[in-house]
């Protein structure tokens, strides 16, 4: 067989096959492409479409059994079509235990990836060993989109999520002809038992205030409800807009984010004492011992010229900072978005096999994959993120 050259790695494929285990999505998608080859492979054989009248007809349809099917992430049920004569059997089984890594990446990458009709049509090919239509990938990437959809606009009102985490990627997009930079906002939450969920995502023109209140408005109208302290980062309009959108919830400033700032107005050399009092400051877990050592160490330095511009950072942020103590049960996971930012980065490592996404749909289907697949392994670990 052709050797067939996809744009991920051997590694990001072996990566996918594993995270793929015991997935429900990846099982129903990979039973819809199953059974969407299989049609076509039935009216290939028929050599008539239906309700067609051929004289080249060899057989007619006569409708499905069940059979189920083993592969790496589980056991597929599958419509298996039949013909009037019998003689009609799929050859997509066989296929499928010879190039069993070969196929579930390209159905991953139909999925997740966005790529081209042409490309998938021409990797299917390959795999299947005969031309499929671009009606036919057309078909599975609709049904894709739908899955998607219907997961990004699901209600939320089964449990309250106390904690929210949020935060932006960018993604590079093809629009009439220019390529521009779209914004994709990102919320996980946490459960009252302390699990964790991505409860949602939208892709938007920028980061503002606007966008921002606009996010949050979707996850409220899916009824979001109980949240009680929101971690981000210190953008301006993400800010403005968790006051007007969120009122009596706490905001807890990203601390990695908050000691990136403090750190950037000091020199880096002769610097090392007063960096090592500031990370000893945010390793406390006592409010009240936090907010005297903060003080300490703002008499000592403020009247140098060094760290006057720190020292006033570090004031003004500091409350901000150690709100997951006050108001978020002292679980120290909450105090940066550093469980996003590891989310945002397989997110960007995907992104960057497609570079550029043919439109906006693509680019939906891309982050929406990804974002129930990981949502539903994190489900399966069956283990609370925080301790509530």
């Amino acid at each position: 067989m052709t050797q067939v050259h996809f744009t991920m790695t051997a590694e990001d494929i072996q990566s996918l096959i594993q995270q793929s285990v015991e997935n429900d999505v990846s099982k129903k998608i990979l039973t819809m492409v199953f059974n969407q080859l299989m049609e076509q492979e039935r009216s290939d054989y028929i050599n008539a479409s239906d309700y067609e009248r051929s004289e080249e007809r060899v057989s007619y349809r006569n409708g499905y059994y069940e059979r189920d099917f083993t592969t790496r992430v589980g056991t597929l049920e599958l419509r298996v079509p039949r013909t009037r004569d019998g003689k009609f059997s799929p050859s997509v089984f066989e296929r499928y235990q010879r190039n069993e890594k070969a196929l579930l990446a390209a159905m991953l990458e139909m999925y997740i990836s966005g790529v081209s009709t042409r490309k998938v049509t021409k990797i299917v090919e390959e795999l299947c060993g005969k031309k499929i239509s671009k009606s036919l990938v057309s078909t599975l990437t609709k049904d894709l989109d739908e899955i998607v959809a219907k997961w990004q606009h699901s209600s939320l009102n089964n449990e309250c999520y106390p904690y929210l985490m949020v935060d932006v990627i960018y993604l590079k997009v093809r629009e009439e002809e220019r390529v521009i930079s779209k914004s994709c906002h990102i919320a996980i939450g946490f459960s009252q038992e302390g699990g964790r969920k991505v409860l949602g995502f939208l892709i938007q023109n920028g980061e503002s205030e606007e966008s921002w209140s606009h996010f949050f408005e979707y996850l409220k109208a899916r009824n979001l409800q109980g949240v009680q302290m929101i971690t981000s980062d210190a953008h301006k309009g993400l800010v403005a807009s968790i006051k007007k959108s969120f009122t009596n919830v706490s905001w807890q400033r990203c601390q990695v984010h908050f000691l990136r700032n403090i750190f950037a107005s000091i020199p880096k050399k002769d610097s090392v004492a007063f960096r090592e009092q500031i990370k000893a400051l945010f390793k406390f877990t006592d409010i009240d011992i936090a907010r005297k050592t903060k003080a300490k160490i703002t008499e000592t330095y403020i009247d140098d010229r060094k760290y006057k511009t720190a020292c006033t950072i570090l004031d003004e942020g500091f409350e901000d900072a150690f709100q997951y103590i006050t108001s978020g049960g002292r679980n120290s996971r909450l105090r940066s978005t550093n469980l996003l930012e590891r989310l945002n980065e397989e997110l960007r490592r995907r992104e960057r096999i497609i570079r550029i996404f043919p439109n906006v749909s693509s680019a939906n289907r891309l982050i929406g994959a990804l974002l129930i697949d990981q949502s539903e392994q994190w489900e399966y670990a069956a283990r609370n993120y925080i301790k509530m």
